[in-house]
Parts: structure tokens; sequence; C-alpha cells
């Protein structure tokens, strides 16, 4: 797989273009623009996952913020959660009386982001919302509210745009569904 040729020959169609996926981000920044104005929020990315959104994202929002970076493990090399969460790399910075946004790349189980979500409030955020490209409403296994959503999806796996699989297709402009000869003896 050295080329994007190859990766494409992998997906069995795209999802979501790049150019839709641009005005979605462009409209979540407008929203927070709204929503947050007069306040600092703190930007939350997930890594690794959310790196592309993240980045896209934060540069729609015109105004003073600051970031930090999470990284979480519930999936491993599944395509399904383990329903176990593990924190692999944790905020830089106090969040102590900070208005949180959690940016994430996806939002399926819910699992992830509510053990996020309690920690933060452990932690003391004033406030918390969340931000997600894609939402997956059909696997959620928890109550879970999602405040910014680029685009409600089906029930199929997903990558591209900083969504991966074993590490590959995050670099893909756009999301595509992976054909399920790619990843059906993994699960």
């Amino acid at each position: 797989m050295n080329n994007r040729q190859n990766l494409m020959e992998d997906i069995d169609h795209i999802l979501i273009s790049k150019e839709e996926i641009e005005q979605a981000v462009k409209r979540i920044g407008e929203k927070i623009n709204a929503d947050y104005h007069g306040k600092e929020p703190v930007f939350i990315c997930i890594l690794k996952g959310a790196s592309v959104f993240f980045t896209d994202l934060i540069r729609q929002v015109q105004l003073p913020i600051a970031i930090d970076f999470m990284a979480i493990s519930s999936y491993g090399k599944s395509t399904k959660t383990s329903g176990v969460v593990r924190i692999l790399k944790d905020l830089d910075h106090d969040i102590q009386g900070k208005d949180v946004i959690v940016v994430e790349d996806i939002v399926d189980s819910g699992l992830t982001l509510t053990y996020i979500k309690k920690t933060l409030t452990q932690r003391g955020a004033s406030s918390i919302r969340i931000a997600t490209l894609l939402d997956k409403p059909e696997r959620r296994q928890t109550e879970l509210s999602v405040d910014y959503k680029g685009f409600v999806i089906p029930n199929e796996f997903v990558v591209g745009y900083g969504l991966d699989y074993n590490e590959l297709y995050r670099n893909l402009p756009e999301i595509g569904v992976l054909k399920p000869r790619i990843y059906n003896d993994i699960q």
C-alpha cells in the first residue's frame, strides 16, 4: 500500500466528499463562535483520529482558545470497542473552571466519551461539550449528547480524514466505507 490509488482499492464507496467535510467543519466552527462569544474555551483533541478534524475546526474558530490533547484506547486492532477505556496520553494543562470542547472524529458506542466527560467533570471543568465529525447513533451503548456534529452516518466501517483501520487510511481526504474483506479476519 504505497500510494493513494492502492488505498482507494480498499474503499467500497465514498460516503462523504472532501467538499462536504469542508462545509460541515465551517458550519460547526460558526456555531462554536456564536455559542462561545466572549469566552475562551479549551479544545481537547482525542488522538489520533480526531487530529485532522481538530486542526481544520480550530482554524474556523475566531475566539481566543487553548488546545490540549488526550490519547484514549478502547479499540485496539478491532473494529468494535472493548468497553475498557484507557488514557494513553493525558492533558498537559489544568482545566479547572474552564469551558471545554472535546473534539472527536466519530461517536459510536459513546463509552469512550462518557468516560472522558466523567473524568473532565471530576477535574473541575466548568462546562463540557462534544464536537464530532461523525455520529453513529445506531451503535450507542450509553446515553450521550453530542453538541456539535458534522454528519449522522449509518453503521458502516468508515476510514479517511483521520479515521483509520490498523493505522492506515487516515490520509484520505474524504470519508469512505472500507470493504469488509479488509477487516473481516480481525472481527
